[in-house]
């Protein structure tokens, strides 16, 4: 049984944004293709919508139910323009002439009004604005002042000429009049939305298109697309201020040796003195010896195995500082751990000198360039993570964790070919490496799935089925497999899945937030989903996928309330800027539908 539109609409806007590593190349179980929430938004290229982008997608449904998937018939334009003035307004209910003797003089008042307002639509047609907003001030002079619909149609007639002189402070004002008059008018709402764009006033701007949004069931597109221009926006100015000064957390140890697990070359990520000992009591005299020798690296690498990793960064710097033998090595391990607090611009510096030293290792220099990629990807610079990419495999060209991370990169440029060409080149190199053929057979079925061939998609997922059976301890390859067994509606199946992940890592926070919407979706029972969800925050109260799904199952829920400060949550432990603007626009759609419902009564629907 198909999930309902909204519950449908509530399961698709959580899962869409994904979660993984947001570092580049994390491991861990992550949105639809183990791809981190910034990746998929470039992969897919969905703009993020008004309420989590929840309910444009019920909308889209409910509409395609509704004419049978031929677009608009019978409903608003989609591309509908509010530029030209009205006629005379749709008499409001109850709004007829009274009886009685003052009938006569009422009518030849409202009358002079709208002829005023008709010989100012003349005017405005001709491009005459000025003269168009003396007719339509006059029409406002006349009107009686209980005639509510037709005085706010001048002021808004009045609004549209002050906009085509670009007077944005007497439109807005001119709408306000028109709303206070007639709070559900559509057009003078969202005129009013384009002057506070035009006066930089985000917020209200935001609470205006809101309104309208729920007033035209979100319908009408340019609605929709500047609620999503306001929403970026605000996202964007207060991520910039918010990531400037915010705390450094580290990640959860599951979260940090996930990642680290995504590496097979990385020289850094290995067991301290990896093959120089032959058994555990000369590994134990080994790092005994060594620590001795007062290096700041090795303390660094003994606390990684301990997973003490609050003291990493700390103890390479002591590396660095003292410009010891493990210099190269300090500097990646500091820059890596950088790079998993969030803290990019203290990474970049340290990958920059590994780069450059002539003396590092070729696999040290390969993984700085393999992070520094990654990272350039997170800060939509697809351009510069190529290139460093590129120079890995050309310095370091049997290097199997270059071909898997620049096949993830080649995914997200929708390069599926040349991703799944050096996918082929890591299992080449690696024939045991079940991350790169569980995330080959997900390129492949999302080729198959993009283009809608059923036979491809056929293949692809017996491909899965392959790859569980040879590498049954890989939880990523069911992982993917699921996603592809709720796109192609095999619940039962992906269910099963997810909870062959939980037995191989039951500390893996985000497998129990797939699982919690797959219950939403498959079954519409909430109360399981949202037990899942809350499991997963239990395991990990630093998973942020976490909080921001339970946040945009709480608007769909009607309990803005709660969802803010799920979202709150969520911007706390975001890793990156880009992250913390995508999590803040879905905070601040809550906010303006909290605010209109306190003005104007307007809610959407709910599940």
């Amino acid at each position: 049984m198909a999930a309902s539109k909204p519950m449908e609409a509530a399961v698709v806007a959580a899962a869409a944004p994904g979660s993984g590593s947001g570092v580049g190349g994390g491991g861990g179980t992550a949105g639809p293709g183990g791809l981190p929430r910034w990746q998929l938004a470039l992969v897919v290229g969905a703009p993020l919508l008004l309420g989590a982008g929840a309910m444009y997608l019920w909308s889209r449904q409910r509409r395609r139910r509704k004419t049978g998937g031929r677009g608009d018939a019978g409903g608003l334009k989609r591309n509908s323009e509010r530029k030209t003035p009205e006629g005379r307004a749709s008499p409001a209910p109850g709004s007829g002439h009274p009886e009685g003797s003052g009938v006569h003089l009422e009518m030849n008042s409202l009358d002079r009004a709208q002829a005023a307002k008709n010989k100012g639509n003349k005017y405005f047609k001709a491009g005459k604005y000025e003269h168009a907003i003396q007719c339509y001030t006059e029409a406002i002079s006349l009107c009686p002042t209980e005639k509510n619909v037709d005085l706010s149609t001048f002021y808004q007639n009045r609004a549209a000429a002050f906009e085509q002189l670009q007077k944005w402070k007497e439109v807005a004002q001119d709408c306000t009049k028109a709303v206070e008059l007639n709070p559900k008018y559509v057009k003078a709402l969202f005129r009013r939305a384009k002057a506070h764009e035009k006066l930089d006033n985000k917020k209200e701007c935001l609470e205006d298109v809101t309104a309208v949004c729920i007033l035209e069931g979100f319908q009408n597109q340019q609605s929709m697309l500047l609620a999503d221009k306001v929403l970026k926006l605000l996202g964007k100015e207060k991520a910039k201020e918010k990531y400037k000064n915010r705390e450094p957390l580290m990640p959860s140890p599951q979260f940090i040796k996930s990642y680290f697990s995504s590496f097979t070359d990385d020289i850094i990520s290995q067991p301290m003195l990896k093959g120089e000992k032959s058994d555990e009591d000369k590994d134990k005299e080994g790092e005994a010896l060594e620590v001795k020798e007062n290096s700041g690296y090795l303390k660094a690498k003994q606390y990684m195995e301990e997973e003490n990793y609050d003291k990493i960064i700390s103890e390479c710097s002591k590396e660095i500082d003292a410009q010891g033998k493990y210099m190269a090595e300090a500097l990646l391990l500091r820059a890596t751990f950088y790079l998993l607090i969030g803290n990019a611009n203290a990474a970049k510096p340290d990958l920059d000198k590994v780069i450059s030293l002539k003396e590092a290792n070729v696999k040290l220099q390969a993984n700085a360039l393999i992070k520094r990629g990654s990272m350039y990807m997170q800060q939509q610079e697809p351009l510069l993570s190529t290139q460093d990419f590129n120079m890995a495999a050309d310095i370091d060209p049997q290097n199997a964790d270059v071909y898997h991370h620049r096949g993830q990169l080649k995914i997200l440029l929708d390069q599926v070919e040349e991703a799944v060409a050096d996918f082929d080149e890591c299992i080449r190199l690696r024939p045991e490496s079940a991350l790169a053929q569980a995330q080959k057979c997900f390129a492949l079925y999302r080729q198959a799935y993009t283009g809608n061939n059923s036979s491809q998609i056929q293949a692809a997922m017996k491909g899965f089925e392959e790859v569980i059976k040879k590498f049954p301890r890989c939880a990523e390859g069911y992982a993917l497999y699921a996603q592809a067994l709720t796109d192609q509606q095999q619940f039962g199946k992906a269910d099963e899945m997810y909870d062959k992940c939980i037995d191989l890592e039951p500390d893996n926070a985000t497998t129990y937030v797939h699982k919690g919407l797959l219950q939403l979706q498959w079954k519409q029972d909430l109360d399981k989903g949202l037990e899942l969800i809350s499991k997963a925050i239990e395991i990990d109260n630093k998973c942020d996928f976490a909080y921001e799904t339970m946040g945009t199952i709480e608007v769909q829920r009607g309990n803005m309330e709660k969802a803010i400060d799920m979202f709150n949550k969520a911007i706390n432990l975001a890793k990156s800027e880009m992250e913390m603007a995508h999590l803040y626009s879905l905070c601040d759609a809550a906010h303006a539908q909290t605010e209109v419902a306190k003005k104007y009564g307007l809610k959407p629907p709910t599940l």
